[in-house]
């Protein structure tokens, strides 16, 4: 399995171009899959920088309907006419952010994605978790009454002439399923992460071995106190669980360094061009080995018991 980043927020070693945006190019053994298309045509430069053929793509799934996302699909779609593009039926939405009073009549900005992508023959639109393959599906938070990261707030739906807050019905996120490994990658997971994995532990029964999203918590101002201890509470978290995480994009570069100080080597951190070696995480056995045990031990003394029994009976 490879996993590179195609476009990111921050320079990495490779020289690649960076921006505000996000794409990941994943190849597995049966798929070559394009997570995001980031937000233009950088997307496409880094790719041939790294020597990765996006003609060769087959599967473009957009995380959620806002243009540094998904910007690049046109463009994409121009060089590669045959990848199916799974979006959410509600990521045509028209999404705005807030940039606050001061800005007068431009305080709203709009941040969804084009129209145009539309009338692509190969557009896909689904509504909930779909089962895509063997190897890839997706899934979305289904809970109403949850806590979202806090920088969610000044990202709006436009309903008539009333800018409401977004509820992020359009977004969902990828489980990559290959070998023995399950890897779940998201954009921004504005739903908050501990609310996806949540779900994707209701959905899988366990954790995945390795996480690749932004966590959705940098911010142009200053923290203050309360948001940095969601921050430290949300690295606490994530430390209890067998999961590995590579971060990204909107989580920022201060909340990262927040979060690294409590999850060590359990965060990493990855830059625009950079590429993801994910292994197996190392686990103690679960519940299922527990039992294979226990049911060995149990025959093995049944055994023993009737051989006892047999041995004792000849002897008389």
């Amino acid at each position: 399995m490879r996993i590179v980043n195609l476009v990111e927020n921050t320079e990495g070693a490779s020289g690649c171009e960076y921006a505000h945006g996000l794409s990941f190019y994943i190849e597995t053994e049966e798929h070559k899959i394009l997570m995001d298309s980031g937000p233009n045509d950088i997307t496409i430069r880094n790719a041939q920088k790294l020597g990765i053929d996006l003609t060769a793509v087959d599967t473009l799934i957009l995380s959620h309907g806002h243009y540094d996302h998904g910007g690049g699909i046109i463009s994409f779609a121009k060089i590669n006419p045959n990848a199916t593009i799974y979006m959410q039926d509600c990521a045509f939405g028209e999404y705005y952010a807030d940039d606050g009073e001061d800005k007068g009549k431009d305080r709203y900005r709009y941040i969804g994605i084009e129209d145009a992508i539309k009338e692509l023959p190969q557009l896909r639109l689904i509504n909930g978790n779909t089962k895509i393959d063997d190897e890839l599906s997706v899934f979305t938070v289904k809970k109403e009454d949850i806590i979202r990261p806090a920088t969610n707030n000044k990202l709006k739906i436009k309903q008539g002439r009333k800018y409401v807050q977004d509820d992020f019905k359009h977004e969902h996120y990828l489980v990559v399923r290959t070998g023995h490994m399950h890897i779940l990658i998201s954009g921004c997971a504005h739903n908050g992460i501990l609310n996806i994995l949540d779900e994707y532990r209701q959905i899988y029964r366990e954790d995945p071995d390795a996480v690749i999203s932004g966590f959705h918590l940098m911010k142009k101002s200053a923290y203050t106190d309360e948001e940095i201890l969601d921050i430290l509470d949300i690295a606490k978290a994530l430390t209890k669980s067998k999961t590995k995480f590579y971060t990204c994009h909107c989580t920022g570069v201060l909340a990262y360094e927040m979060m690294k100080r409590i999850m060590g080597d359990k965060l990493v951190y990855v830059h625009s061009g950079d590429e993801i070696d994910i292994e197996p995480q190392k686990t103690t056995p679960g519940r299922s080995a527990y039992m294979k045990g226990h049911k060995f031990f149990a025959w093995a003394t049944v055994v023993c018991f009737v051989m006892t029994m047999i041995t004792g009976y000849k002897k008389k």
